[in-house]
């Protein structure tokens, strides 16, 4: 049995949505590495800045195994750029946690991601909202957000 058809408009929006990412990805990539960091340390880095994180909760938000988050963490704790602490909730696991400079190497790397940003700025309030509701449906998120 044949598969079904895909109209031509749901073939231009994948194509649209897959040139987005492939865009994304590799200014995400150049802007690491003008950092000297790979891709996925300046994920870590900019997942950490926003909250310290166990390395199971990098792991899950990354979709990746916890030892690959654990020698990424280890390469940026080298670098000075994150440390281990104690969870105040629970002080047999460790926390993730950017350091002074980690913060501020995330923030440059965030500020220097114009394709992130730019193509955004030319459109309205209106037109960001309903573009961020609709890929929360796209992928099977409530459109309201985080309960």
């Amino acid at each position: 049995m044949a598969a079904p058809r895909i109209d031509p408009l749901t073939l231009e929006v994948v194509d649209l949505i897959g040139t987005v990412v492939t865009r994304y990805h590799a200014e995400y990539e150049r802007a690491a590495a003008s950092h000297a960091l790979t891709g996925a340390q300046a994920k870590v880095l900019a997942l950490l800045a926003l909250e310290p994180l166990p390395m199971r909760r990098i792991a899950q938000k990354l979709k990746c195994e916890p030892s690959n988050v654990t020698g990424i963490v280890d390469r940026l704790e080298s670098r000075g750029l994150v440390e281990r602490l104690p969870d105040p909730q629970d002080r047999r696991v460790k926390l993730a946690a950017p350091t002074e400079e980690g913060a501020s190497t995330a923030q440059r790397l965030r500020d220097s991601l114009e394709f992130a940003r730019e193509p955004l700025a030319h459109l309205s309030d209106d037109e960001r909202t309903t573009l961020r509701d609709l890929l929360r449906r796209v992928l099977g998120e409530d459109p309201a957000g985080p309960a």
